[in-house]
């Protein structure tokens, strides 16, 4: 009995097992993080480029309809198909996003609200 217990044969991947769980969902968690941040900076740089083009490009965006098509088209992140809005407001042409991202995190998922607005003389 005294040799058994003394054997240290296995003991690596005993200890591989109890932390392997907790690596993994560092992993997927800083993935789901980075897609997260990726969503939310895809999307103020769209809503910054609808106003501009509001504001300079007139041609390209002469209305709401073809500002709102452009700032859709210049939106690259996750496929969670945000909702864009313009308005003429006081501080030039505002274009607004929103939309709701959806994070799993083990056996729960967790729906965050993300927004963005940007405004251009």
């Amino acid at each position: 009995m005294k040799t058994l217990r003394l054997d240290q044969g296995g003991t690596t991947a005993v200890e591989f097992a109890l932390i392997a769980p907790i690596l993994i969902a560092l992993l997927v968690g800083t993935i789901t993080l980075c897609v997260g941040l990726f969503l939310i900076g895809s999307l103020h740089f769209a809503v910054e480029d609808g106003a501009r083009c509001a504001s300079v490009k007139t041609t390209v965006c002469s209305d709401a309809a073809t500002t709102i098509a452009y700032t859709k088209s210049r939106y690259f992140g996750p496929d969670v198909s945000p909702t864009f809005t313009y308005t003429a407001a006081a501080c030039g042409n505002s274009v607004s996003a929103s939309v709701n991202y959806s994070m799993n995190v083990g056996s729960r998922t967790l729906v965050i609200p993300l927004s963005a607005t940007a405004c251009f003389p």
